[in-house]
């Protein structure tokens, strides 16, 4: 056996090892049944024994199922990201977040000034991730974080710690801009937790072209007063790409040349590709804000969409600017 089929195997059986642990004991549910049923006929209480297996069987799962999926999302259909943080240096306010459907990428960003601590999440089932395991057992510059192998590399400022969390899940916390960084990365990725949080902006897409799909949602900011929505639609074959951006924000794009087009029941503005910029369509919203379509297709498409954009009037932006 090489090392690297050594050093996979060992991670699979320590991920298997953390769930097996957090299944509960089966004498103490036959205990606690038994006692329950004493004084019931035989043929109920084993409908009950039978029925309350079931039952911790299936929410053992489903509880694990919450902590390792990755397109975690509530009933409205929003991003849930699994992963925070509990230390971080002083200074450090969260500005940024991202998520998505399937195995689009969750992230997280704290800054100070110009220096910045991103937390990313991704999923072995994308290509571009699954093979993470036999990349660390190879590296000869390894860190332990929470008993798993990790590869560490950069130095002086920058550095970047990249981990299993489990089975499904690559951990990457980036340091940039920080004295000792690796000293700093491993510090926060010892920290890091399975506590998930939303990202609840204040639009989402209605009907998208044919071929596309909702890509990501990232929310952005330094504070509530400066926030912003944005989201992206891509093809599935190919979701890297972004090919539909929409975003919502306090000011207007700028661009000049743009042309009176109607949008939403009102009059907007067109603006046809050039060098370094999609097409985009714009619109000043009711709340004087501004919302902008952009993308690689034609006019009526992007007017389409900026047409079928859904504005939420209670996004959350308070953890802007915050620790959290």
């Amino acid at each position: 056996m090489t090392r690297s089929e050594s050093e996979t195997e060992t991670l699979i059986r320590d991920s298997l090892d953390r769930l097996a642990a957090r299944a509960p004991e089966g004498h103490a549910v036959r205990d606690a049944l038994a006692r329950a049923g004493r004084e019931r006929r035989p043929a109920t209480r084993l409908a009950l024994v039978a029925a309350a297996v079931v039952l911790v069987v299936v929410g053992a799962f489903s509880g694990i199922q919450l902590l390792t999926r990755t397109d975690l999302a509530p009933a409205a259909g929003r991003p849930v990201l699994a992963y925070g943080t509990e230390w971080l240096p002083d200074g450090f306010t969260e500005q940024y977040r991202e998520g998505g459907p399937g195995t689009t990428p969750q992230v997280r960003r704290w800054l100070d000034g110009p220096a910045s601590i991103t937390l990313q999440a991704y999923s072995t089932a994308d290509p571009e991730w699954s093979q993470t395991a036999l990349k660390i057992a190879s590296i000869k510059d390894q860190a332990l974080v929470h008993g798993r192998v990790a590869m560490l590399t950069g130095s002086g400022e920058a550095a970047q710690l990249t981990w299993l969390a489990d089975d499904r899940h690559v951990l990457v916390v980036s340091v940039a801009g920080l004295p000792d960084a690796r000293t700093v990365a491993q510090r926060i990725a010892d920290s890091v937790t399975t506590e998930p949080v939303g990202v609840r902006g204040e639009l989402r897409f209605g009907a998208l072209p044919p071929g596309l799909a909702e890509r990501s949602t990232v929310v952005r900011g330094s504070g509530p007063g400066d926030a912003g929505t944005e989201l992206t639609a891509a093809d599935p074959a190919r979701p890297s790409i972004a090919v539909v951006r929409a975003v919502v924000g306090p000011g207007a794009p700028g661009v000049p040349g743009a042309e009176p087009v109607p949008v939403r029941g009102g009059e907007g503005f067109f603006a046809a590709p050039a060098a370094g910029r999609d097409a985009m369509v714009f619109v000043r919203l009711p709340s004087g804000r501004w919302l902008t379509v952009s993308g690689t297709r034609p006019e009526a498409e992007l007017i389409a969409v900026a047409n079928g954009v859904q504005l939420d009037p209670a996004p959350d932006y308070r953890w802007l600017g915050t620790t959290s």
